[in-house]
């Protein structure tokens, strides 16, 4: 009879929320499985804010670039420079970024295996048995089963644990398919390009329903887009983008796609020892595309809500992970997601989205609220100037 390696707790997953999942729980003295598909990039603009740094322990050798101003650009190409007062915005290498918080896990304890999860199989005794493929020069090929008390699944938007687990609604999860190419930048090269400012644009012919980015990366540059539309061509985008800036003479060092999630599922548990995280669970910002922090946070509450399920025995305690981030940022994602259906859907509403960016109420309170992940409430006054100017734009009554 085969003698499988046994785990507290199986986290599916090694991107920021697998990792930071594996970590937190490793400390706590569990006995963790991180698995992992090497080799993976999520395409990603890298931009972490102050809140994740101090809540995360990033270090400064992670970033890569400190952001001190964005560029918002309208359909019009008439634009909108937004300086970030008082702090700045970390942006980080996803290729480089990811790694780091695997080997954070696994100095904190956690036992590192690379491989690709197949499947949920089920023990004797009804305990989970996570079913993978080796990815080792050496690995015949064959499946490897290891049993785990609870299983995290960090896996991705379209998560295959999900699915094995059967998470309600997971199958019918929608996304932004968002595509990037990393550029390498020469010093002091003569494009539209500025090594410490972030380029969103919104334009239809780079997303007709999303946006687009120039993000400084140090010595590169991530530039991509996103879209729902099926039969847009986001390679084609992100080359007009890059002919419009001068950035398309440069070379290009990588190209990275992956469906990013549009809201947060409605559940994230199966009611018994699977718990998602990360863009499985759904936690990408929409509007803005934001997923690092929100991302590390959903990993450090699904940790939680398994340590608690396995100290008390009451599987309840996985909806702890979904209750507690809704709670604290449900409001902003659902205030971004009618953002996102409205301001999106026409050239001219980007047009007046972009204009409504110069109002200076709007940068502060956007800004305050990015930089520390929680709406901001000490000036009313300000909330309802900017509704105001909402409706002015939203009926025409100002000028773009």
């Amino acid at each position: 009879m085969e003698t499988l390696e046994t785990f507290d707790v199986a986290v599916v997953g090694g991107g920021p929320a697998g990792a930071t999942a594996a970590t937190d729980l490793a400390r706590r003295g569990f006995n963790v499985l991180l698995l992992d598909r090497a080799g993976r990039i999520k395409p990603c603009g890298g931009a972490i804010p102050p809140r994740a740094i101090k809540d995360f322990d990033i270090p400064d050798s992670m970033l890569v670039a400190r952001i001190n101003c964005a560029r918002m650009v309208a359909p019009s190409n008439k634009h909108v420079d937004i300086p970030i007062e008082g702090g700045f915005v970390g942006m980080v290498d996803r290729e480089h970024f990811d790694e780091w918080l695997r080997m954070r896990a696994t100095t904190a304890g956690a036992k590192r295996r690379n491989g690709t999860f197949e499947t949920i199989e089920r023990d004797a005794d009804g305990t989970a048995i996570v079913v993978y493929r080796p990815k080792l020069p050496e690995a015949s090929g064959a499946p490897v089963r290891a049993r785990a008390r609870m299983v995290i699944g960090a896996d991705g938007a379209n998560s295959a644990v999900a699915r094995a687990a059967h998470v309600p609604g997971a199958d019918r999860m929608r996304y932004v398919f968002a595509y990037h190419e990393i550029v390498k930048v020469p010093p002091n090269a003569a494009v539209d390009f500025d090594a410490k400012r972030c380029d969103v644009v919104y334009r239809g012919d780079t997303s007709p329903d999303f946006y687009a980015w120039v993000f400084p990366h140090g010595q590169t540059a991530s530039i991509g887009t996103g879209s729902m539309q099926k039969g847009f061509s986001l390679r084609s985008a992100v080359g007009r983008l890059r002919a419009a800036t001068g950035l398309d003479a440069f070379e290009t060092l990588r190209r990275e796609g992956a469906p990013i999630p549009l809201k947060p599922l409605k559940r994230w548990d199966n009611g018994r020892d699977v718990v998602l995280a990360g863009d499985a669970a759904g936690v990408v910002a929409p509007a803005s595309g934001e997923g690092i922090y929100y991302a590390m946070l959903g990993g450090r509450l699904a940790a939680e809500a398994v340590e608690q399920a396995l100290a008390t025995g009451e599987v309840a305690a996985l909806k702890l992970a979904r209750k507690r981030f809704m709670k604290d940022h449900g409001t902003v994602f659902f205030i971004l997601g009618i953002m996102q259906r409205f301001w999106y859907s026409s050239e001219k509403r980007r047009e007046s989205f972009v204009s409504i960016c110069r109002d200076k109420d709007v940068q502060k309170l956007t800004f305050d609220s990015y930089m520390n992940k929680e709406l901001v409430r000490r000036d009313p006054m300000a909330h309802i100037r900017i509704f105001f100017k909402d409706l002015a734009h939203l009926f025409g009554f100002a000028r773009p």
